[in-house]
């Protein structure tokens, strides 16, 4: 792999090192109970799961059929995470929030004055934003979310040697009536010390977001083990596999006190192309 990611203080370092900040964000990591949310993610939920790891314990069960009440799945708000060394969210170092081109859909390649173009599985984000706000979830309408993850290579733009000179792989998008957006990107490869994931914040508005102020979360979402095995056998992604099989989410830094609430579905192929969707309650 190119990035040199190896050692943990160079990348993600867990809530517990984020912890005076999350004391400080909008309001505490709450749970709800009843069939509101349960209702809600089973009206806007994808695809079934490829990853056995998603079936493990932590990990959401999966719904039945029949009515939301007697939907069996996890509740809350997605939990506040580490955005990691390489967020270029003018936390450290550079903004490509405020830069013109960073609102897309399409964040294969780089934009503005950069003009890289990330190589791998194509890989369609399908997400969808909730507010639960005073507990009453619903689609969140105007909100939105900004993206970002490693290429093929393990590589982050804007930072890592080979890729510092590009900003590809990170894009805003705004949650339309039902909560939704999409993102076209490419499957993310492994580096040392992390399961295969992707990072996002989400914002109450596009203004928000790219001036970078008012963040609601920041948070990762993890990526399905059956999904990464049948990318990471492609060749674009050369020392994938070694990584994931010494990796797992019990010793990732970051879902290893939980995932239910980040692990995505993922559908499709490497030769027709993956979707990765996930519901994020904020």
């Amino acid at each position: 792999m190119s990035a040199d990611h190896d050692r943990p203080e160079e990348h993600d370092l867990g809530l517990g090192h984020d912890l005076p900040t999350l004391l400080n964000r909008r309001r505490a990591l709450g749970l709800l109970s009843g069939a509101g949310l349960a209702a809600a993610l089973a009206a806007c939920g994808g695809s079934d799961e490829t990853a056995s790891s998603s079936r493990t314990a932590g990990a959401r069960p999966s719904g039945g059929g029949g009515a939301a009440s007697s939907v069996d799945v996890a509740e809350g708000e997605v939990p506040e995470e580490t955005g990691g060394p390489f967020p270029a969210d003018g936390t450290n170092g550079v903004n490509v929030l405020t830069e013109s081109g960073i609102v897309r859909s399409d964040i294969t390649s780089s934009f503005g004055e950069a003009s890289g173009v990330a190589k791998g599985v194509a890989t369609t984000i399908a997400l969808t934003i909730l507010n639960m706000n005073d507990g009453d979830v619903k689609p969140y309408e105007g909100a939105a979310i900004y993206i970002w993850h490693c290429d093929a290579q393990g590589r982050y733009s804007m930072y890592d040697q080979g890729a510092a000179d590009e900003n590809y792989l990170r894009g805003v998008q705004v949650a339309d009536e039902q909560g939704k957006v999409e993102f076209r990107s490419i499957f993310p490869g492994a580096y040392q010390g992390r399961w295969p994931h992707i990072h996002f914040e989400v914002y109450p508005s596009q203004k928000a977001a790219v001036s970078a102020s008012d963040k609601l979360r920041t948070s990762q979402i993890a990526l399905p083990e059956n999904a990464a095995r049948t990318v990471y056998a492609q060749s674009a992604y050369a020392g994938s596999s070694a990584i994931l099989a010494r990796t797992s989410l019990k010793s990732d830094m970051v879902f290893s006190d939980g995932y239910s609430l980040q692990m995505a579905k993922a559908s499709g192929s490497a030769d027709d192309g993956m979707t990765i969707s996930l519901s994020i309650a904020v």
